[in-house]
C-alpha cells in the first residue's frame, strides 16, 4: 500500500510543481518521529497559532551556527503560540552524522525543548521544497486543520554571526502575524548546506 504522503509527492511531480510549496499555499501536515520516540504532527498541537518549521541537521556548519538562534526563537515565540518544529531531512546513509541516534544525542547535548523530527523517507522535505539546511517555513493557523505558509527562507541575514544580523526575517514575520499586519518580506534565499538525498 502506497503511503498517502508518497501519493501527494507523485501528484505534485505529475502536475509539474517540482519546487515545492509556495508562500500562500496550505502547509502539508505530517506525522514524523521525534527524538523522544513520539510522533508529532502540526494538527497535534491545538494551542499552536502557527509554527516555525525549520529543516535543519546535525552536520551542516550553517545549521550548527544557527542552533542557538533556533533555540532562542522557540523560547521567544512558543509562549506566543508559534513554537519551533525542526525536521532533519538528510538521508542517514549518505550522512551518518544525521542518523536518528545522532539526532537524539545532539538534542540532548543542546537541550532542545522543541520537537526534532526525522524525515526518514524525505517525502515531507520534497513536498515543502526545502533545499538547504537550515531552511525555514513560517506557518500561520487559519482554521483548526489549516495552516498557511507566510514566509520561506533564511532565519536572518548573517549566517556566521547572530549579533551582526540586522535583518531578522523570521522574527519580523512572526511579529507581524501576531500584530495582524502584513509581512513585507515573504521570501529570502536559504543559505546553508544542500540536502543529502537518498540515492
Amino acid at each position: 500500500m502506497i503511503h498517502l504522503n508518497a501519493i501527494l509527492v507523485l501528484i505534485t511531480i505529475s502536475l509539474g510543481i517540482g519546487d515545492g510549496l509556495k508562500v500562500g499555499d496550505q502547509a502539508m501536515d505530517f506525522n514524523l518521529t521525534n527524538v523522544d520516540g513520539n510522533m508529532v504532527s502540526l494538527a497535534g498541537n491545538q494551542d499552536a497559532n502557527g509554527y516555525i518549521l525549520i529543516f535543519t541537521c546535525n552536520t551542516c556548519p550553517y545549521s550548527v551556527a544557527y542552533e542557538d538562534r533556533i533555540i532562542a526563537l522557540h523560547e521567544k515565540y512558543a509562549p506566543k503560540g508559534y513554537p519551533v518544529v525542526a525536521v532533519q531531512p538528510n538521508d542517514a546513509k549518505r550522512s551518518p552524522g544525521d542518523s536518528f541516534e545522532r539526532m537524539q544525542k545532539r538534542a540532548k547535548e543542546k537541550g532542545f525543548t522543541f520537537p526534532y523530527l526525522m524525515d526518514e523517507t524525505q517525502e515531507v522535505t520534497r513536498t515543502y521544497g526545502a533545499t538547504n539546511t537550515p531552511h525555514v517555513f513560517v506557518l500561520d493557523r487559519k482554521s483548526n486543520d489549516k495552516f498557511i505558509i507566510e514566509y520561506i527562507g533564511a532565519i536572518d541575514n548573517n549566517s556566521r554571526n547572530a549579533a551582526a544580523a540586522d535583518k531578522r526575517y523570521v522574527e519580523t514575520a512572526i511579529d507581524n502575524l501576531i500584530q495582524g499586519n502584513s509581512i513585507e518580506t515573504t521570501k529570502t534565499k536559504a543559505i546553508g548546506c544542500t540536502i543529502k538525498w537518498a540515492s
